[in-house]
């Protein structure tokens, strides 16, 4: 079974075609974390466990989810990480997880995709050539990890240096804590009113009031509301304004057209 975990597409894209190329069942686990359902979730096969990166480990409410949730049936797992290019310690936090439950971790893999963080100036959107490029170097790495997972081997990725965990576990919280902030986002004229980012939000931060969406104060600066909003109508600040509103539909003709070859 392969669950995942994707706010503007890149990491559902990822689930989905290793799910297609082993014939195996695709869950998005979106809905069960919204509604914190941990209904035991079952399967004969490895799960396999697909997730974004945000400074450089997963994302903290999905390691929560994920600690208390029952799987049962196989107790073999794997771990898909997507990012904008460092996946950190994200690894090792997976491998603890699925240790403490007694199950098997046969390793994870990085897959390096188009950036979506459209919340600070210090990541740039790529420009489309880019993006195109990560998107075709991630098809190409889905059919060796695909191998990988159809022969049973575990998955191989980079060694992680002992600095980069002692830096990250107490850096990521107060990072958290100090940048996610939700003052900052509003929508333009050009809202709707669909209550798209209302459903999207993956910690029920946001709520329609006189059909214009307003945020809480939980935010994990996932960027769906701002890369699913059908009108490009959500901003943060004035940081967002001039950048492209990523996700990965906008992109899909790419993966079409390699198919196709």
């Amino acid at each position: 079974m392969v669950l995942f975990f994707s706010a503007t597409g890149n990491t559902e894209f990822i689930a989905r075609r290793i799910a297609l190329a082993l014939g195996d069942e695709c869950l998005n686990l979106l809905d069960r974390v919204k509604k914190k359902d941990h209904s035991v979730l079952h399967s004969e096969k490895p799960f396999i466990i697909c997730a974004p990166v945000y400074v450089c480990e997963m994302p903290r409410f999905l390691a929560k989810y994920l600690k208390e949730q029952t799987f049962t049936g196989s107790r073999d797992v794997y771990f898909i990480f997507t990012s904008g290019g460092y996946a950190g310690i994200s690894g090792i936090l997976a491998k603890a997880i699925v240790r403490k439950k007694k199950m098997n971790y046969l390793g994870h893999a990085e897959f390096k995709m188009p950036r979506n963080y459209m919340a600070n100036d210090h990541y740039p959107m790529l420009p489309p050539d880019q993006v195109r490029e990560r998107i075709l170097d991630s098809c190409r790495k889905a059919e060796e990890v695909i191998a990988d997972i159809r022969a049973g081997r575990k998955l191989k990725a980079r060694h992680v240096w002992l600095f980069e965990t002692l830096i990250t576990v107490p850096f990521n919280p107060v990072w958290s804590k100090l940048k996610y902030k939700t003052e900052d986002f509003y929508a333009t004229d050009g809202c709707v009113g669909c209550g798209r980012c209302e459903r999207v939000c993956p910690l029920n931060n946001i709520s329609l009031k006189d059909r214009k969406p307003v945020w809480g104060n939980d935010c994990t600066h996932c960027m769906a509301c701002i890369g699913n909003c059908p009108t490009e109508a959500i901003e943060y600040g004035t940081v967002s304004q001039t950048k492209e509103k990523y996700r990965f539909a906008k992109y899909a003709h790419v993966v079409k057209e390699l198919d196709v070859k």
